[in-house]
């Protein structure tokens, strides 16, 4: 089973301006876990989803460095399942490259009943 996308990690919001603090913050910021965060938030955005719509994904960093992503839509009552795994180097682009992929075996449709147009961007 995966989890929601970002499950287990904290996120610390500050002011944009506040230098002083964004420094602070950086030294308890983990480097491995805010890359694999933005490839599952990448994934998120293009689907168009939320929390209310069941959307999972986990990404991984490789030992050779790379990003291993996991996703998936389901529809709610689990008869529509439609998963994907990537791999490549730049979160961003690594988790559109999995919405994609699910828009592209079907999960729009699932999407699209749940309220979820992932064509409105």
């Amino acid at each position: 089973m995966l989890p929601a996308v970002g499950q287990g990690a904290l996120a610390i919001e500050c002011r944009s301006s506040d230098a002083e603090l964004k420094a602070l913050l950086q030294t308890i910021n983990d480097p491995d876990t805010e890359i694999t965060v933005r490839a599952e938030r990448a994934l998120l955005k293009r689907l168009n989803g939320s929390c209310q719509v069941p959307i999972a994904a986990l990404c991984k960093r490789r030992a050779d460095t790379k990003l291993e992503l996991t996703g998936l839509v389901a529809s709610v009552d689990g008869k529509e399942v439609f998963k994907t795994r990537r791999i490549g180097e730049n979160p961003e682009e690594l988790g559109v490259e999995a919405a994609e992929e699910l828009l592209h075996q079907g999960a729009g449709t699932v999407l699209k009943r749940l309220g979820s147009d992932p064509n409105a961007r």
